[in-house]
């Protein structure tokens, strides 16, 4: 859920344009976590403690995960009139995978999405990169003005962070059982994607635009 944190945490740290309704960052946070914490209350309620695999526990969840975000999606969109990009893209691969895991009940789907997510993100970014463009500030730029160098910099280091986090996931999941992949992928995965973003806040403040009172940069 690395894109989660990351337009979370830059949309408090830009400045606002006063284009869009204000939304509570407590309530944007919920509607962004929330359908994660519900997929693990969910998985957790439903597994058979006597069953290494839970499949039939996993497949209920993922539906229930899938109907959470949609939710989710459609009442920040009521709210705000928006939805970023990256939600919307990350929200089809979702839909995408999770369906393939309860259609053809196989878990790999499921478990691989984070994988082929992070994947995308980095080959694009990176591709941007090779080009000398920043494809980061295309998905996300409306939450912040940056100069042109900070873009290409924090495009650099987020493309690294998605090529890792694909790079862990998939030794995690196929490495461990279906319960601890489910507890790393809720509470694992956003701390580090909160982590990393932390860390790029000096980067973030050395090359940002000051907006004038218009909201111009």
């Amino acid at each position: 859920m690395a894109h989660l944190t990351l337009e979370t945490l830059l949309s408090q740290t830009a400045q606002n344009s006063g284009d869009a309704p204000e939304i509570s960052p407590l309530l944007k946070i919920g509607l962004e976590l929330g359908p994660l914490v519900i997929f693990f209350v969910s998985f957790n309620w439903l597994k058979d403690p006597d069953d290494a695999v839970n499949l039939d526990a996993l497949i209920w969840a993922t539906g229930i995960f899938i109907v959470a975000l949609l939710t989710a999606m459609a009442v920040t969109w009521a709210l705000t009139k928006k939805l970023s990009r990256m939600a919307v893209i990350t929200a089809a691969v979702v839909v995408v995978m999770g369906g393939l895991t309860v259609l053809l009940e196989d878990e790999t789907f499921l478990k691989m999405r984070p994988t082929i997510v992070n994947c995308a993100f980095a080959a694009v970014l990176t591709f941007g990169l090779l080009r000398g463009q920043s494809y980061l500030q295309y998905l996300i730029g409306e939450l912040l003005p940056l100069e042109r160098e900070g873009w290409m910099k924090l495009t650099r280091n987020w493309a690294i962070y998605f090529a890792f986090v694909a790079i862990v996931n998939e030794i995690v999941w196929r490495s461990v059982d279906t319960d601890t992949w489910v507890t790393v992928k809720t509470f694992v995965y956003p701390v580090l994607a909160f982590g990393f973003m932390m860390a790029q806040t000096p980067l973030i403040s050395r090359y940002s635009i000051e907006e004038d009172a218009d909201g111009k940069a």
